[in-house]
């Protein structure tokens, strides 16, 4: 059966020659995998590709890459299938699925892990466990590997330990020619940086060799939660606190509103609260001190801030971020002075559903160690990231939460330097992304890109031109 594509019509023959060259398959439209294969974790990007590739290995990702070049497809990578700008997917073009590529390989004694593309963040956290030893991960444990780290990677040990780009000592990928590089810091040096908070720009990723710290099997974590009629002085609080932490400790505050949790009172369910959410990646005892402030920001409604197992952690919040429901995020780096928290709070108060948010992520520590241009990743000396969510289980008034979340993102960022988190960005905002990175980040990168995609084969991302694309 042939297939339409956005450039034309692909004959049966031809993709019966790509379906003969892989050992994973070629899924089309009217096949009964058809729509689980084009089905994203964001319900708001509803895409028909021509062909899904579900690739078993680098052979597989290569001929998907010579394939889509000799047809001049669109090409959409897919990892965890996270993206919240929908660059996972696209309408008459391919998707390379990595998601069955999920070997890993754990060496404990030199505290190295080797991790296919296609793991999501709760498996790879599984196997490292086992030998009570992390690398910072994703909030969500549904989250890809891959994606997460290219863009830079927050999450709670981001303090202790940095991003997870800042961990990455190395990564096999395939580029542009269908060629399979390995890059670290001697080889392919220039795409080993780029690499690190540049996102997918540079070809098709296949594996990761991380560098792992001893993390768990126990920590200190958890929530402590606050009305949000105390919301001002509950952020103040933390910010004029947050210099002090020791960088064992990360901190979240998110502004959101309390679901049917059995821990909160029931008058609470459906109210507007103020979450804060830590983890200590060190001894409990010195961890117990070090929470201490944190449980008297304000009246709490709740504290189940406490021991926990870092995998508990690492799950907490995937109850609340399941697949299927629409979603929009946008960032921006600020400073938290007193006019940026009052944005903030202003802004809690017309979140347009339940399940919006805002969150302000604690910076400084590890994170802000990693010398300027030692990686793409560029906005080291900010205090807080800002992540402005709007998400709805229905389409129905979707696009005007989203202009919710871009007005809010607007007055927000007007206390910082415009710059926004790659990762965070619903849309594909070039002039934006671009702004997170300095002008000569931005001409290395551009430098990376068209050594290495001069045609720009792979533009579904926060996209770094080549030269040649003006």
């Amino acid at each position: 059966m042939s297939v339409e594509t956005a450039r034309g019509v692909l004959g049966d023959a031809t993709i019966g020659e790509l379906e003969a060259a892989v050992r994973g398959s070629v899924v089309r439209p009217g096949d009964a995998a058809y729509e689980e294969a084009r089905a994203v974790w964001n319900a708001a990007h509803d895409k028909r590709p021509a062909l899904v590739v579900r690739c078993a290995g680098v052979a597989d990702v290569i001929r998907a890459v010579e394939f889509a070049r000799s047809q001049d497809l669109l090409v959409a990578v897919r990892g965890g299938a996270h993206s919240i700008a929908g660059f996972s997917t696209c309408d008459g073009g391919i998707v390379i699925d990595l998601s069955g590529m999920k070997g890993v390989r754990v060496d404990p004694g030199r505290r190295r892990v080797i991790a296919e593309a296609g793991l999501t963040w709760g498996e790879l956290d599984h196997e490292t466990q086992a030998f009570g030893l992390a690398v910072t991960g994703g909030l969500v444990s549904s989250t890809g590997v891959s994606g997460f780290t290219l863009g830079g990677g927050v999450g709670w040990l981001l303090r202790r330990h940095g991003l997870a780009c800042d961990n990455l000592v190395g990564a096999d990928l395939v580029t542009a020619d269908g060629r399979l590089v390995h890059a670290d810091a001697e080889e392919h040096p220039e795409l080993f940086w780029a690499l690190r908070g540049g996102g997918g720009n540079f070809g098709v990723v296949t594996s990761l060799e991380f560098e792992l710290h001893p993390v768990g099997p126990q920590v200190l974590a958890g929530l402590v939660i606050y009305p949000a009629a105390e919301a001002a002085q509950v952020v103040r609080r933390w910010r004029d606190l947050c210099p002090d932490l020791p960088d064992e400790l990360t901190t979240l505050v998110n502004l959101t509103t309390a679901p049917p949790l059995p821990f909160l009172p029931e008058a609470v369910h459906g109210t507007r609260i103020v979450v804060l959410a830590a983890m200590y990646a060190g001894p409990a005892e010195a961890g117990e001190e070090a929470v201490r402030p944190l449980r008297s920001l304000g009246t709490p409604i709740a504290d189940v801030l406490g021991p926990m197992p870092y995998l508990g952690m690492q799950t907490l919040l995937d109850p609340l971020w399941t697949r299927g429901a629409h979603n929009y995020f946008t960032s921006a780096f600020v400073e938290p002075s007193d006019a940026a928290l009052d944005a903030v709070t202003a802004a809690h108060l017309t979140t347009p559903t339940p399940q919006s948010e805002i969150h302000l992520h604690q910076l400084g520590g590890a994170f802000a160690r990693v010398p300027a241009g030692a990686t793409a990743f560029s906005q080291r000396d900010a205090g807080v990231l800002c992540n402005v969510i709007a998400r709805s289980p229905e389409a129905d008034g979707f696009d005007g939460h989203a202009d919710w979340a871009r007005a809010t993102r607007e007055a927000i960022a007007r206390h910082g330097n415009g710059s926004m988190y790659v990762n965070f960005t619903g849309d594909g905002e070039r002039d934006k992304a671009l702004a997170s990175y300095p002008q000569e980040v931005r001409d290395r990168l551009v430098r990376v890109k068209d050594a290495y995609d001069p045609t720009n084969l792979f533009r579904l991302n926060q996209n770094i031109r080549p030269s040649a694309a003006g």
